[in-house]
């Protein structure tokens, strides 16, 4: 969210943001905010005038109902309740104003980082660096749930009658992997010096449009049936949300949180073979990372936090890469973002199992997120990543850690997590 002096101010800078993300139908809503509000800055000065002359009126009626003047007291009364009949009128308006300059003002997209490749849709996005050797083992490499099926690993069916589609039964072995999987992201942002947390799983509506776009919230989001609270699609709602209406004393920064939930998506629209199975599903786990810093130091949290990625999945034995977002495939509140992609030896391509965000100081300004400094008051910058996703991790992980005899390799940091093992052996 953009702030309104900035529109005000630097119309054409915002239109051009606007152009480079393809937005072209958004380019009215600049010129009418700015007659929105100016016309409430107008009302705002007269309501502000009323006000004033009627505390001057109403303070003179008893005086000069003390003198006796009772016809000017009559008067000056009339004078009274014609203003504050005005009053009104311009507080309804000057609300109804400000309802729509803040329902435009969380719909102009935040203005991207200079670097940011300018580009219509995800097609256009721009490698990088690779990290690690992509390899194709001379043998075929079944669809992941036919690997979880050889463990008796996985059951679809189970959880299409309890639950419908998009939902699962993980056993065994398995279950076990994604349960280490998702202990060791935590010890491992823990030995980074972050701190771990577990979050809220429901939040209220007004974290929810202080978070994300409206368009990424209808897509998205799961509402509970009566009450004021959305489950939360990733941690990163609660964890940006802990902050709402805080002012942070400048010492304490930066905030750097891991956080764990569990995550629940609409995740709208159809989908190809590769994103079935446990690749794209209304409910998963997650490790989280949440950075609440200085506007300065953001940038330098930016390239640490996708580093932490990258070397969680380098530290199991999967190749990886980064890939920066062009303008056209940011959410509207994100200055900047990387996707870290794994390597799927059976697609022969990378696949996203991560995404890296800086989103300026637009969270917090929609949430009141702010920061006691020496030269006073100013708005924090916001950053999160993910750590791992294990159904995505898991596909990522069984892929290429496969063996020719159906077994899978258990890479040495995450044995500890596994009783010790060194491989998993098939049932069937």
């Amino acid at each position: 969210m953009l702030d309104i002096k900035f529109v005000r101010e630097n119309p054409e800078i915002v239109k051009q943001n606007i152009k480079n993300k393809f937005q072209d139908a958004k380019l009215p809503m600049v010129d009418e905010v700015i007659a929105l509000d100016a016309e409430s800055r107008a009302l705002k000065q007269e309501a502000d005038s009323l006000r004033a002359n009627r505390n001057k009126i109403s303070k003179s009626i008893g005086m000069l109902m003390a003198q006796g003047k009772r016809d000017e007291a009559e008067v000056a009364k009339k004078q009274v309740s014609e203003q504050a009949e005005r009053l009104a009128e311009c507080e309804a308006k000057e609300a109804e104003l400000e309802e729509r300059i803040k329902t435009i003002m969380m719909t102009l997209p935040n203005i991207i980082d200079p670097s940011v490749p300018i580009g219509k849709d995800d097609s256009e996005n721009v490698e990088v660096e690779k990290f690690g050797e992509p390899l194709v083992p001379d043998f075929d490499i079944p669809y992941h749930t036919e690997i979880m099926e050889r463990f008796a690993g996985i059951d679809l069916e189970s959880a299409g009658r309890v639950a419908g589609n998009g939902f699962y039964y993980l056993m065994g072995d398995i279950a076990r992997v994604h349960s280490a999987v998702i202990s060791y992201a935590r010890d491992f942002m823990i030995d980074r010096g972050f701190t771990y947390c577990i979050p809220p799983f429901m939040i209220r509506s007004n974290v929810v449009t202080g978070v994300m776009s409206f368009a990424e919230m209808d897509a998205m989001m799961y509402k509970i049936e009566g009450e004021d609270l959305y489950l939360i699609g990733t941690s990163e709602h609660s964890m940006i949300g802990k902050f709402i209406d805080q002012i942070i004393p400048e010492a304490e920064l930066p905030y750097t949180l891991t956080s764990y939930s569990p995550c629940f998506r609409k995740e709208k629209g159809a989908h190809g073979l590769e994103e079935r199975g446990v690749y794209r599903i209304h409910q998963f786990e997650k490790q989280e990372m949440i950075v609440v810093c200085k506007p300065e130091e953001s940038p330098m949290w930016f390239d640490k936090l996708w580093q932490n990625t990258v070397d969680l999945f380098r530290s199991l034995d999967i190749p990886v890469r980064t890939l920066e977002c062009c303008s056209g495939d940011l959410a509207d509140l994100k200055v900047k973002s990387v996707d870290v992609e794994a390597w799927s030896p059976r697609q022969k391509k990378y696949f996203e199992v991560g995404s890296c965000s800086n989103l300026g100081d637009a969270q917090a300004r929609r949430l009141k997120i702010r920061v006691n400094g020496e030269n006073g008051k100013y708005l924090a910058h916001t950053l999160n990543n993910t750590v791992v996703a294990p159904p995505r991790m898991l596909i990522a992980f069984l892929e290429n850690n496969l063996n020719a005899d159906g077994s899978v390799n258990i890479p040495v940091a995450l044995r500890p997590y596994m009783g010790g093992k060194e491989k998993l052996i098939p049932k069937k």
